[in-house]
């Protein structure tokens, strides 16, 4: 019989991830559909235009609402579409990024997101639909 991944358990599978720690990002707060990452804005994560590249952006809030989905569900997910609305540049400091679910269904989930920067200035907005895993 599998038992429910426990909250505890999803956090520190994002925490060991070497992409996350590649990038850079920091899990603040990570409770069921309650989600906080944080970002410092560096120099290898701009681009040329000196400003935090898009990929960025999408990379960190694909990841939020990954994360928010699986605090909810305790499974795995896995992007069908994101669609992402880039507001306002950052090219210094720190950077957050926060979701939550709007719609959840058997097999799929609608999310929607924003990063934004220490001043409360938004940066972007994002809604993904996602394909939840089951076991079978």
């Amino acid at each position: 019989m599998h038992l429910k991944t426990t909250i505890t358990e999803i956090r520190e599978s994002f925490q060991d991830s070497p992409f996350i720690s590649h990038i850079g990002l920091d899990i603040v707060h990570f409770e069921e559909g309650d989600v906080l990452l944080k970002l410092p804005v560096e120099e290898k994560l701009l681009n040329v235009n000196k400003t935090m590249h898009g990929g960025v952006h999408a990379t960190v809030l694909d990841t939020v609402l990954g994360m928010t989905i699986r605090s909810i569900t305790g499974t795995r997910c896995l992007t069908v579409s994101l669609n992402i609305h880039y507001l306002s540049p950052s090219d210094s400091g720190v950077v957050y990024a926060e979701g939550k679910v709007i719609k959840q269904g058997y097999r799929t989930v609608i999310a929607e997101g924003e990063m934004f920067d220490s001043d409360g200035t938004v940066l972007a907005k994002a809604i993904g639909t996602f394909k939840l895993v089951r076991d079978k």
